[in-house]
């Protein structure tokens, strides 16, 4: 790789697994009170960016379609995936059971 180029590396889900990425925390409240980086809650929403090809269904051996797809604003349970960091992006690697529900914007 030449010197000062950047990896693109990529990453691709397996099975029923979904790669999101997590919002940004909130710096402020509502009434505009600035939070300290020990105050913020991490966001149990994101959007997927990537969905693998579905669980198998070991009965027919066919893929069982997700219900989320790229694209999609998500929020998920509180300690929901695996946190991975792949080029500075902090991305979640999670199944679709942890997902609670689309957000319909």
């Amino acid at each position: 790789m030449a010197k000062g180029s950047k990896s693109s590396a990529s990453i691709r889900p397996l099975h029923d697994k979904i790669i999101v990425r997590r919002d940004e925390a909130q710096t402020k409240t509502s009434s505009g009170i600035f939070l300290p980086e020990t105050g913020k809650e991490r966001p149990k929403s994101g959007v997927v960016e990537a969905v693998g090809t579905g669980a198998l269904n070991t009965d027919t051996g066919e893929r069982i379609p997700l219900t989320v797809k790229k694209g999609d604003k998500v929020i998920f349970t509180s300690y929901a995936g695996t946190e991975v960091k792949l080029d500075g992006d902090e991305l979640l690697i999670m199944s679709e059971d942890d997902i609670l529900a689309v957000i319909d914007e």
